[in-house]
């Protein structure tokens, strides 16, 4: 649907007010406009009254009736804000409607995979059914067809919901109840009903326990779990979340951008002005956390004259300190803040009922303690998720991971419980798991160096008590979900400095930000293949590259790459992989056909040897001569010095060599090798092959190698991470000691940073467009794209237009043409004369 459509629709516009342009795009046709309303507004279960649809849909029954069924056919959530039409006027409860999913998705025989994920978890939540128990239900349904007493998927489903967990402040409205229903009512129930129906709604915790659950149970009574203006929440480690699908609609969408955005200290209202997203619509969404025991809201206190007797032995979960242990606490700030006991869920909802009755104590009245407002943010990727949910590393570790995955943030309230899981990780490992371990117990010592850490505060002024910084985590490719400029609003109200993990993944777009600073790549573009060739231009130095265009196609492989073992393969927004020369002219053409390559060169005799400089360089290590313990006074690393500012950004080069005659004995290079790369990897036509690729990084001491056999001439630099690297312990603990030693997060040298981040984004971008320019000059007949019609790959960086060599320190346009031989006879007569 037209994005102007949809906005005059949300805008509730008539047909006779639509601007021409609008009725243009509509073929003229109010007809078409109204198949359009009536289409958006059901799959956005907009409410019929004080809607547009209700000048499109006059039979109000049926149209709600439609959303109902739009919503079942695709796997939707039950619509919660609409419960008093559903329940009242439909008599639909949310166990209804999920007993219908089950039952259609068991009939067309679907996998459990094919619920979304958010619909999974109040499957789960309300009738009992996971992944287990729906395939055992499966497998009940598929053997009784094969008897005479075939059993219906229906009859195989729960007849009631499972226990629930309810909150005392969420409200209980009265549903659809005939005479019948109060016929089978104890005299408890009857009095409870009485008392809604005569005084209206009323809060969950000033009734009977039982009686609310058992009236639930029988969808007497709907659950409302109201959301105020000044509602404050916050959102422990996933528990009951089900790892499925994304289905993409409207509401769905809405939950993982308000889920990465929010936080303890931001109330809804607030959210609402700075996703700029309808209030209401926000306020839909937490109330579904609420209800699903994703968050749990701060601020609710009950006195005891205000809660009923029943409540207080009445099952409630506090997620989050269930995963706590509390001599493993480093810091808390929970003891002062009053967090409401339980976070589980219930049903139905409707966030505008008895907001002020509910909203017992504001937030505001809160004794918080003064912790700092703006924090440190860290910013990973889903590679790091991956490694931390693999390896079986320790009990609880994988719901924090989950958490990090699917909410796409581990807020500071939440790290002494992640700490604590991380300290239960072993530091040895077989195998592929010592890389998951190693990414565990570095990441643990990255969070313990940038919380709350006064070395990196030391000029916060007089006033200001010096405590550090708290510490958030957050995943790039949530934060990706939100537009450019609610990313930015996001970042801007919460965080001082953003510090990236290196490397990101190049399946990714790195987050660009001038404000806060950025340690990190600075735009996408230093996070992709254009940075490397800028690298080798600007120093003169690096390995044989070649980078190929998509749809160029190979007959052989150049000759400069013939004399390699092994060559480093990039499909561009991939990450890297080693293979060897002998088979890979097939690959490359493969891969080309759907992606631009960069070739390189890697080891003339086996894997090249790599080594990992971190920076900022220390003035004694600029001192000396060069040697392999003394790899920063290398020529390269001098012009790269003077090009690109290393002094106020943290990360590494890495060094290669790939005339490794002289490689270290495995048993030497144990101690600090590494992987330069969290996911290696080559992706043709779909298809991922894993490379490891070999590294060693310098850990200063030389070890097993003599300096007299490394010549400064057979080490280029391959490519630079800005960032903290959690590949490697010992690189990761130098990286640390520089950015405190050399004051990077003060407030002069984050200034800095800003000023050279943006130098160096202007210098990449015209060096890219430099080299896209020389495409106008080509003949109009040879297939090459001109840099206006050149397409951006899904990261925003430019795809390369032109065939590029990087060949005897020049980076130059690649013909694909051979040099001319030479004429050794003319030349004999050339000397003769």
């Amino acid at each position: 649907m037209n994005t102007d459509v949809e906005f005059h629709i949300r805008q509730n516009y008539p047909w006779n007010k639509l601007p021409a342009n609008v009725k243009q795009s509509l073929g003229n046709s109010q007809r078409e406009y109204e198949k359009h309303v009536l289409l958006y507004s059901i799959r956005n279960q907009l409410r019929f009254r004080n809607n547009l649809v209700r000048h499109v849909r006059k039979d109000e029954r049926k149209y709600y009736e439609e959303l109902l069924k739009y919503s079942r056919d695709h796997l939707m959530l039950y619509p919660y804000h609409l419960s008093d039409i559903m329940v009242k006027g439909l008599r639909v409860t949310p166990f209804s409607y999920y007993i219908g999913i089950m039952e259609d998705i068991m009939n067309s025989e679907k996998s459990y995979d094919s619920l979304p994920n958010f619909t999974a978890a109040d499957c789960l939540r309300l009738l009992g059914i996971g992944r287990n128990q729906y395939i055992d239900l499966m497998n009940q349904c598929r053997s009784s067809k094969k008897f005479f007493r075939r059993k219906s998927a229906r009859d195989l489903l729960p007849a009631k919901p499972v226990e629930i967990s309810v909150e005392p402040w969420w409200v209980a409205q009265a549903g659809f109840i005939t005479e019948d229903d109060i016929r089978i009512c104890s005299p408890a129930e009857k009095k409870a009903i009485d008392k809604m129906i005569d005084s209206g709604p009323q809060l969950a915790g000033s009734m009977e326990f039982n009686v609310v659950l058992s009236l639930y149970n029988r969808g007497f009574i709907y659950l409302d779990v109201p959301i105020s203006d000044d509602s404050c929440i916050s959102v422990p480690p996933l528990e009951g979340f089900v790892m499925n699908r994304v289905q993409g609609d409207y509401f769905e969408t809405l939950l993982y951008k308000i889920f990465v955005s929010i936080d303890e200290q931001t109330n809804v209202s607030e959210l609402a002005n700075v996703l700029e997203i309808d209030l209401g619509l926000v306020k839909n969404a937490v109330s579904m956390y609420c209800r699903l025991g994703f968050a749990v809201k701060k601020g609710q206190v009950f006195s005891s004259d205000q809660l009923h007797p029943t409540w207080k032995n009445a099952p409630s979960v506090n997620r989050l300190k269930s995963t706590m242990d509390p001599q493993k606490m480093l810091l808390s700030w929970e003891q002062s803040s009053p967090v409401m006991e339980g976070g589980s869920s219930a049903t139905d909802t409707d966030t505008t009922s008895l907001e002020d009755q509910a909203d017992t104590a504001s937030v505001s009245s809160l004794s918080i303690p003064p912790a700092p407002t703006k924090r440190i943010a860290f910013l990973f990727d889903s590679t790091l998720t991956a490694f931390l949910m693999m390896g079986n590393l320790s009990p609880n570790l994988k719901s924090h991971a989950v958490t990090m995955f699917e909410v796409g943030k581990l807020s500071d309230e939440t790290l002494d419980s992640f700490l604590a899981e991380l300290e239960k990780v072993e530091s040895t490992a077989e195998g592929e798991a010592q890389r998951y371990f190693d990414h565990a117990l570095t990441l643990k010592n990255t969070i313990l160096f940038l919380r709350y850490n006064k070395e990196l505060t030391q000029d916060q002024g007089p006033d200001i008590p010096n405590i550090g910084f708290p510490l958030d985590m957050l995943r790039c490719e949530s934060l990706l979900g939100l537009d450019q400029a609610t990313c930015s609003r996001v970042l801007n109200k919460n965080y001082k400095l953003l510090v990236s993990m290196a490397p990101l993944s190049n399946e990714i777009r790195p987050i660009s930000s001038c404000t806060p600073q950025h340690i990190g790549p600075a735009i996408p573009e230093v996070s992709s293949i254009w940075f490397k060739l800028y690298l080798y231009h600007v120093t003169g130095q690096g390995p044989p590259s070649l980078l190929l265009s998509k749809g160029s196609r190979l007959r052989k492989l150049p000759d400069k790459f013939q004399m390699y073992d092994r060559l480093l393969i990039t499909s561009w927004g991939h990450d890297p992989g080693v293979v060897p020369t002998s088979n890979v002219l097939t690959m490359l053409n493969d891969a080309l056909t759907h992606s631009a390559v960069l070739i390189q060169g890697h080891g003339m005799h086996g894997h090249g040897e790599t080594i990992h400089v971190p920076f900022p360089f220390d003035e004694e290590d600029m001192m000396g001569e060069f040697s392999y313990s003394n790899m920063c006074v290398h020529k390269a690393l001098r012009k790269l010095k003077e090009q690109v500012d290393l002094e106020h950004q943290c990360g590494y080069v890495t060094m290669l060599n790939s005339n490794n005659r002289h490689r270290r004995r495995s048993s030497d290079a144990a101690d600090c090798s590494g992987d330069t790369h969290l996911g290696g990897g080559l992706d043709t036509n779909g298809s991922t092959e894993s490379f490891e690729l070999v590294t060693e990084e310098n850990n200063g001491d030389g070890k097993g190698k003599t300096d007299t056999l490394s010549c400064e001439d057979e080490w280029v630099p391959l490519e630079l991470c800005f960032g903290m690297p959690l590949f490697s312990s010992e690189l990761n603990r130098k990286v640390c000691r520089k950015i405190a030693s050399h004051k990077l997060c003060s407030n002069e040298s984050l200034q800095e940073l800003l000023h050279s981040s943006r130098k160096l984004s202007l210098k990449v971008l015209s060096f890219v467009q430099s080299f896209q320019d020389g495409s106008q000059s080509a003949d109009l007949d040879s297939g090459v794209l001109s840099p206006l019609s050149q397409p951006l790959a899904e990261s925003g960086v430019p795809l390369p237009a032109l065939n590029l060599l990087f060949k005897d320190g020049q980076l130059r346009e690649w013909s694909g043409r051979a040099p001319p031989p030479l004429n050794i006879s003319a030349l004999q007569k050339d000397q003769s004369t």
